[in-house]
């Protein structure tokens, strides 16, 4: 029997990857119907157009449907994948730049920007998920990329959902590293371990070898992320941080940066309006080169691979956003972690690791409070959990910068809160 899978958020410009992953599939995920669902009818009718002439280039034995009715598109969903921005790239714009007046780096995943982008996106995503379990094929599953991932699927699961997050950092990772020892990438296992968005890698295990030790030795720029961390930082660590460190490691490096350039935000809306002139021509049927400027790479790898996983049970690895459940033995079991897994039809089993050193440690479950507290103001709308939400993120230097930042968020996105709103 074939399945229904629904995009909330098919008018996203990242869709046309996700259509080929999908296409590239069809001998093994017999996929009945594929949902785009968006309320932005415009932007939908150009992205489903390219999603269709991509699909139909494949051969593509599915049905593709176009909607603006979210009950008709999770109605029998056996997988609903979400993929959305509230308040669009112009509220991606706002936080990165408002946490500048503060002396604080703005990004849209994680410090007070990363905040904003919770409040508005938390609500919506557990309105979504209700509304796909009562109206999903039994045992549906809810597959998260919506950032921030890791603050979103700890709201998920706390709630009760059937529920994982996706991320494409890993992905990208493992990719690298088998282009780098010229294998397949099936061959490559990483040790990756942290957050969403606050991660390392420990060992690159290329069939069954930790290749890690000869890389950091060598200085390869694998290991640097292409020069964005200093060596010596690496070799103290052990381990290759993902670039979301950087952050956390080089905040006043960051801040300077963006003061002095454009922010990524600019870069996508303009890059977004280029993806939408492509995609509007008729005679386009595949991904543009532009799209890779977008980000998501592999995106279209990571979704449906995991989608076709959790229908054949294959027990493939992927690095998923779930339950910790004991996997990293220093953290609590109910919290959201970012590691690898095997997957089964029942979902992730999560590969065990060792235990987090201190210096991981320490920054994760300083983010993890904050993390909870965060899902905490975004679900009631408390402006003093809020605060004190602000007051436990890492990136947010004291008091004074908390409570300024806090009500310059909540004027800036209010249209987008509507729990903040005072009653009467």
């Amino acid at each position: 029997m074939g399945l229904k899978v629904a995009v909330v958020g098919g008018g996203s410009t990242y869709t046309p990857e996700l259509v080929e992953g999908f296409a590239r599939r069809a001998g093994v995920l017999p996929i009945d119907e594929l949902v785009l669902f968006d309320p932005d009818e415009e932007r939908l009718a150009i992205v489903g157009g390219l999603a269709d002439r991509i699909l139909r280039r494949e051969g593509w034995p599915g049905r593709l449907t176009l909607t603006g009715d979210r009950s008709a598109a999770l109605d029998g969903a056996a997988f609903t994948l979400v993929q959305l921005r509230i308040g669009g790239q112009a509220a991606r714009l706002v936080d990165e730049t408002l946490p500048h007046r503060f002396g604080v780096l703005g990004q849209e995943t994680t410090g007070p920007g990363g905040f904003a982008k919770a409040l508005r996106t938390v609500p919506v995503v557990l309105e979504i998920a209700e509304e796909a379990a009562r109206r999903g094929a039994p045992g549906s599953w809810l597959l998260d990329f919506t950032n921030p991932v890791g603050i979103v699927t700890q709201a998920l699961l706390d709630a009760g959902h059937r529920a994982m997050g996706l991320c494409n950092v890993a992905i990208g990772f493992q990719r690298a590293f088998a282009r780098r020892f010229e294998v397949t990438p099936d061959r490559v296992l990483l040790d990756h371990v942290g957050l969403n968005h606050l991660t390392w890698i420990r060992a690159v295990r290329v069939d069954g070898v930790d290749r890690l030790p000869e890389l950091l030795a060598a200085g390869d720029g694998l290991v640097t992320a292409d020069d964005h961390f200093d060596l010596a930082l690496v070799r103290t660590l052990g381990a290759i941080p993902s670039y979301y460190l950087r952050y956390y490691y080089a905040p006043g490096d960051v801040l300077r940066e963006q003061s002095e350039g454009a922010s990524r935000a600019e870069d996508v809306i303009a890059i977004e309006r280029g993806l939408l002139d492509l995609y509007r021509d008729p005679a386009l049927d595949h991904k543009p080169e532009l799209l890779e400027r977008r980000g998501g790479a592999w995106y279209s790898e990571a979704a449906a691979a995991l989608i076709e996983s959790l229908h054949t049970g294959d027990g493939a690895i992927h690095v998923v956003n779930a339950r910790n459940d004991g996997a990293i033995p220093n953290l609590p079991p109910d919290d959201v972690v970012e590691v690898s897994a095997r997957i089964t039809r029942d979902g992730p089993e999560l590969l065990p690791t060792a235990p987090l050193p201190g210096e991981m440690l320490g920054l994760v479950q300083h983010a993890k409070a904050y993390e909870r507290l965060a899902i905490e103001a975004a679900v009631s709308g408390d402006e003093a959990v809020a605060l004190r939400a602000l007051l436990a993120n890492p990136l947010v230097p004291g008091s004074g910068a908390a409570a300024g930042l806090l009500d310059a968020i909540l004027e800036a996105n209010l249209r987008y809160l509507p729990r903040f709103i005072p009653a009467g």
